[in-house]
């Protein structure tokens, strides 16, 4: 019976975790979509609708899950926070199935639109799905995207363990996700140029083999023709891992210690009300 229990609950988590990164997907993908395919808003609403998708998505998994909704998030909570490393690849897997579903989501819907600006569907429009050093434009090549995502996850991850630690001034648990989003937010307007700012291999990885299969043939290259989807996989575990051990060097060694909600959960109201 203890056995059935664990695995259900392991289910929920891993159902969270799909529905919340398709949460995300479906705003951030979608909002890329519609700027460059439909030519309808500009670099600000992609920022704002990316961090948007991640505070909504979550809103979704945390009280479930964590709400971790990427692999460098999952792997930094492993190495850092007590998170149960058995759980890494089911998270990662859960992550990536939802952040493929909500891809092919968006693929369907604006097919039409996406069609007739790229009949072809070439490196034009495959940014709507996955990230391309430079943004396919600019003068950024392989290494320099693989530098940017280091960089970028690192920030990523020292700040959520700092808006999500208990010992720390968090913000109130219903406003976590909140801040969280606009940690996406502010590295999508100061962080977007090099490598599109994946900072999360499901959402990198899960659309780009959702557009490979509908006709992307060249998703796994970048502009120059090198291959380029190892890059948003590789360096944000590695730039996750950098950032969350930063915090624990920097900051948290040095807090009040306080009782922990739980390795790689966001605080809930309850656990304030029974603190």
């Amino acid at each position: 019976m203890a056995e059935r229990l664990k695995a259900r609950g392991l289910l929920g988590e891993l159902a969270a975790e799909f529905a919340g990164t398709m949460i995300l997907i479906l705003f951030g993908v979608g909002v890329v979509a519609q700027v460059v395919a439909g030519g309808l808003g500009d670099h600000d609403s992609i920022a704002w609708a990316w961090g948007l998708g991640v505070t909504l998505g979550v809103y979704v998994a945390a009280r479930i899950s964590g709400a971790h909704l990427n692999p460098a998030v999952t792997v930094a909570l492993a190495a850092f926070k007590g998170f149960s490393w058995r759980k890494v690849l089911p998270y990662s897997l859960a992550q990536t199935a939802g952040a493929f579903v909500a891809a092919l989501i968006v693929r369907w819907n604006y097919s039409e639109v996406l069609a007739k600006v790229d009949p072809g569907f070439t490196v034009k429009t495959q940014g709507v799905f996955s990230t391309l050093p430079g943004n396919g434009e600019l003068p950024v090549g392989t290494w320099g995207g693989f530098r940017d995502q280091i960089i970028g996850t690192a920030i990523l991850l020292f700040l959520i363990l700092a808006v999500t630690d208990a010992r720390n001034s968090a913000p109130a648990a219903n406003l976590a996700p909140f801040i969280v989003g606009l940690i996406v937010v502010a590295i999508g307007m100061a962080w977007g140029t090099d490598a599109g700012y994946a900072i999360n291999p499901a959402r990198d990885f899960g659309p780009r083999l959702a557009s490979f299969l509908t006709g992307y043939e060249t998703a796994w290259q970048d502009q120059y023709g090198q291959l380029y989807f190892w890059v948003p996989i590789v360096a944000p575990v590695i730039g996750g891992l950098l950032g969350a051990g930063l915090y624990q060097v920097l900051v948290a060694r040095f807090l009040p210690p306080e009782e922990d909600p739980g390795a790689g959960r966001v605080p809930s109201p309850a656990d304030h009300e029974n603190a």
